[in-house]
């Protein structure tokens, strides 16, 4: 696809206009970021990995009836999506202590919540992402009490999709974010799943072994970020099983 003009430029995508109204094609770059960005690697192949996984959960999702940006994917990078206005808040689910969690509460990583935490952060790297209880979200205007509600049950359907397609594979589904963005069809609006859902954006632990496959990996140098997404990836079946990463990935249609 020839390129068009730039939309928006993030840490691990970009968006560019799209070819019909209402559309953007997102490009997957190979760029790693942690720590709101003060660690950064270009890891070959992540791109790629993560437009096919992000690509597999969106149809999934929407196989189910849970509505998403996602219309299909272009090529090996990019993804032809809805344009949607981005609620300006990370929407966490959390099921297992871990991450920011623990360490605020003092939990050791891998302590099974009573039920599914779901929290809010607003979106602003330069504030590093803080969390926001839901007074603020209404007082502010970020959304309504009735978009919170939607939101909360939007996120519990894409915690019950992930966490059974992932027990499935053997994988723990530790936490995850996702974002959230309203579309207009004449005067209904809603709200749908919007920018991504793939390693870079969920703990995934090893049921059997506890081994991280998600992006701490790269945050805490436990190994090759690129072979734990390429291990996700086999496991849900989106790429053979004899394919490594030192190799040009192979993802099935």
């Amino acid at each position: 696809m020839a390129r068009r003009k730039k939309i928006y430029e993030g840490k691990a995508k970009i968006l560019y206009e799209g070819p019909e109204p209402g559309t953007y094609v997102q490009y997957f770059k190979d760029d790693a970021t942690a720590y709101n960005a003060e660690k950064r690697a270009t890891i070959d192949g992540k791109g790629v990995l993560n437009n096919r996984l992000s690509e597999f959960f969106m149809t999934g999702l929407a196989g189910i009836g849970v509505p998403t940006h996602f219309i299909k994917r272009l090529n090996m990078r990019e993804q032809l999506i809805r344009a949607v206005e981005i609620i300006p808040l990370e929407v966490i689910v959390r099921n297992f202590a871990a991450g920011s969690m623990a360490k605020r509460l003092g939990m050791d990583e891998g302590t099974p919540l009573p039920r599914p935490i779901i929290e809010f952060s607003y979106k602003d790297d330069k504030l590093g992402d803080p969390l926001v209880p839901e007074e603020y979200i209404i007082a502010f205007g970020w959304a309504s009490q009735q978009d919170l509600d939607d939101i909360v049950a939007l996120a519990l359907r894409v915690n019950d999709f992930l966490s059974g397609v992932m027990h499935g594979v053997g994988i723990q589904l530790v936490d995850f974010k996702i974002e959230v963005g309203r579309v207009w069809e004449g005067d209904f609006m809603r709200l749908i799943v919007a920018d991504e859902i793939s390693p870079d954006s969920c703990r995934l632990w090893d049921k059997e072994t506890g081994r991280k496959l998600d992006k701490d990996v790269f945050r805490r140098d436990l190994g090759d970020l690129a072979d734990a997404y390429t291990e996700v990836a086999k496991r849900l079946g989106v790429m053979p099983s004899n394919v490594t990463h030192q190799t040009k990935p192979t993802l099935i249609n």
